[in-house]
């Protein structure tokens, strides 16, 4: 049974050069004394933290600096781009009236990257 993800929850970004941390909404429902998370919450910044350099040629200050750099590739600091819900989300448990996260939960950033949790956040499994 996958494990509900909440604040604290680690997060990768194959475009990306460092893990950040899962930052939920607040809400009133909490899993291992955290916020839990639900599918909407892939706001940047706000949710989703930096992911310390984009070394994704799609995102335009690395592609601009790679071109400044005669085409060698050139990181530039790390801003996601998410536009559109988690996926899959829970399909048996609602958080605030939407899909609850989980470990195998992944967000697309348009500059080309996959976020998904390394560590869902959630200290034990919840038993039904």
């Amino acid at each position: 049974m996958p494990m509900h993800s909440c604040t604290g929850g680690k997060m990768a970004c194959p475009m990306g050069t460092s893990p950040s941390n899962f930052n939920a909404t607040p809400k009133t429902v909490m899993t291992s004394n955290m916020a839990a998370g639900n599918i909407m919450d892939f706001v940047p910044g706000l949710n989703i933290p930096p992911f310390g350099m984009c070394k994704s040629p799609a995102n335009p200050a690395v592609a601009a600096a790679t071109a400044a750099a005669l085409g060698a590739l050139t990181p530039m600091p790390c801003m996601p781009m998410t536009v559109a819900p988690w996926a899959p989300g829970s399909p048996t448990v609602l958080v605030a009236g939407s899909p609850a996260l989980n470990q195998t939960s992944s967000l697309v950033c348009i500059w080309g990257g996959v976020i998904k949790f390394t560590a869902p956040g959630q200290t034990k499994e919840m038993i039904p």
